[in-house]
């Protein structure tokens, strides 16, 4: 196993133009790589979303690498200033749709694995990889449906390591060992619309929100812990009105999220939110949807092990974060007991000319192999 196999590896999933749900084959790449050092490959595909559950092993502990072959579109093309599926290395750097998010990472654990097995061809547990490729669109087929099958026989996961890019500076300063739950809701505040001249024969949707909307943004809905910020209430678009200047609306349309800590939850948001609105007379329908719930894997054997090999490989200290969006570890925790993210920078994901650091890539394979060794042998 040379340095530049992982390189080779990344490059090849990069130019495999796979938007989401489009896997093109890429996980096909991969198991016959995994095949060929005793992984059992099982396709779970559901509608146009393809997953795969590989595993070497039948005992535990079960060490699982978790990743998506799916990559955002490439955007304006002539802006790139390579195509954004022709991988290319320039000063220091990997260049293409996937780079950082998350394809690099993928093909590290690969090679991790391959130089693993290698080495302790008896190893004790099983290692498994859980692959879709419907991590960054609506996420209905892919890692969710997998762990439901997982779940449904009686499988699980003792540690699950998330390739999502979480390097701020250097790689292995952070690793998220928690994400917040996301809830979104879609309020239509209802009124009567009238002439502007006319108050008293109209109702104003705006004029009977505002106090509810004052009191939302200023309630305190938790504190936060620990390892979370306080839950946070915000409002993505409002809009009302027929354009004219001389009408009242008849309605008025309100998006907001609620980014929200494990000292919250979905249920009590909901309470509380019609609560307000109902303590202020808003006549109105609320649609909700819940895209994460929030989850923690405390400081334990997982995060002293990525550590470990952060220092050991980087020869830094890392932190444990719960901050940015949401990701496939939100589904991935009902059946894993610790699990964490931990991957490259996450500086130009989803950006025109994604990009990863060349020198962090032997890097990157090296601290997941060194997990390995210290979970499994």
């Amino acid at each position: 196993m040379t340095e530049t196999q992982t390189l080779d590896l990344a490059k090849q999933l990069i130019a495999r133009p796979s938007v989401t749900p489009d896997d093109q084959n890429c996980q096909q790449l991969l198991a016959e790589r995994l095949k060929k050092i005793g992984f059992a490959i099982e396709e779970m595909n559901f509608g146009e979303t393809k997953n795969i559950w590989a595993r070497r092993g039948k005992n535990g502990p079960v060490v699982c690498f978790a990743g998506h072959t799916d990559v955002v579109p490439a955007g304006p093309l002539e802006k790139w200033d390579t195509p954004p599926f022709e991988p290319s290395e320039r000063e220091g750097r990997l260049y293409g749709r996937g780079a950082a998010d998350m394809k690099t990472s993928i093909a590290c654990f690969v090679t991790a694995c391959e130089r693993f097995v290698a080495a302790n061809p008896d190893h004790a547990g099983s290692i498994a990889l859980l692959i879709t490729s419907d991590e960054e669109g609506d996420a209905h087929d892919g890692t969710t449906k997998v762990v439901d099958v997982l779940k449904a026989r009686g499988e699980t996961i003792d540690y699950c390591i998330v390739g999502e890019p979480t390097a701020v500076t250097d790689l292995g300063d952070m690793i998220k060992n928690g994400r917040r739950g996301s809830l979104s809701g879609n309020l239509t505040v209802k009124g009567k619309q009238g002439h502007i001249a006319y108050p008293h024969l109209a109702v104003n949707p705006v004029h009977t929100f505002a106090p509810a909307l004052l009191e939302l943004a200023q309630e305190v809905w938790d504190e936060g812990n620990e390892y979370f910020p306080p839950t946070s209430f915000q409002i993505s678009n409002i809009g009302g009105g027929t354009g004219a200047t001389n009408v009242i609306p008849g309605e008025l349309n309100v998006k907001f999220n609620f980014r929200f800590s494990t000292e919250s939850t979905e249920s009590g948001l909901k309470e509380r939110v019609h609560a307000i609105l109902d303590k202020h007379g808003v006549v109105y329908d609320l649609q909700w949807a819940c895209s994460g719930q929030p989850f923690l894997t405390q400081a334990g054997k997982l995060t002293d092990v990525a550590r470990n090999a952060i220092q050991k490989v980087c020869g830094i200290d890392t932190e444990l974060s719960t901050t940015g969006g949401t990701s496939d570890g939100r589904f991935i925790k009902a059946i894993a007991a610790e699990l964490i993210e931990l991957g490259p920078s996450n500086a130009t994901i989803h950006q025109i000319n994604e990009n990863v650091l060349l020198e962090d890539i032997p890097k990157l394979s090296a601290v997941y192999g060194s997990m390995l060794e210290e979970l499994l042998v």
